[in-house]
């Protein structure tokens, strides 16, 4: 079984092209979502986020918004919400690589927005790094509910540069040419791992 790893800094295009894949029928893995899930009511991270950062608890889940305010600009407290929610995105990841290998998957893809800066990259066979120009990822990023030139400085921050996730990775993906210039690059990635 071929893992491709996926990745790519925000506003790049990586959640249309996670979402190609998976149209493809390529086995997808979202770390966002295990994230996400793990904040949702009844999330396995719920209880361990509120003790830690105190009024972000709603409605039995953790209101994302309230903790990015907390996290927001304040490197100890993102590195204590990370030591919480990254083994949870490991386990889920192995638990994702274990069905996929029982279901005799030829290739199965990692899309993890920190790919290299959590080192996964070690547990692929590929990367694919999303990229598009600056101009539009600021205007794709400040186009979201709640997003500012502030905040998106604050996550590029903690985002490796878009020059050097391109070095490391094995295949760049431009995604600002049109959804059709997308989707053929990922179908050309998609054949090569395919015949190595």
């Amino acid at each position: 079984m071929k893992v491709l790893g996926l990745t790519g800094s925000v506003g790049m295009g990586k959640t249309t092209a996670s979402a190609m894949l998976s149209r493809m029928g390529v086995p997808v893995q979202d770390a966002d979502a295990v994230v996400h899930r793990a904040l949702a009511p009844g999330g396995a991270a719920v209880a361990r986020v509120a003790a830690l950062f105190p009024g972000v608890l709603r409605g039995g889940g953790i209101d994302r918004k309230a903790l990015g305010a907390q996290v927001f600009g304040d490197e100890a407290a993102l590195r204590r919400l990370e030591k919480i929610l990254h083994p949870m995105v490991v386990a889920a990841e192995r638990r994702f690589l274990a069905r996929a290998r029982a279901e005799r998957r030829p290739l199965v893809v990692l899309d993890v927005p920190l790919l290299f800066e959590s080192k996964t990259n070690r547990r692929c066979n590929a990367v694919i790094a999303m990229w598009a120009p600056p101009f539009l990822q600021r205007d794709r990023v400040l186009a979201r509910p709640g997003m500012d030139k502030k905040r998106l400085a604050f996550i590029r921050s903690q985002q490796m540069s878009d020059a050097e996730k391109r070095r490391r990775a094995d295949y760049w993906i431009p995604s600002g040419l049109g959804r059709a210039v997308t989707w053929r690059q990922l179908t050309r990635v998609k054949r090569e791992l395919a015949d190595r």
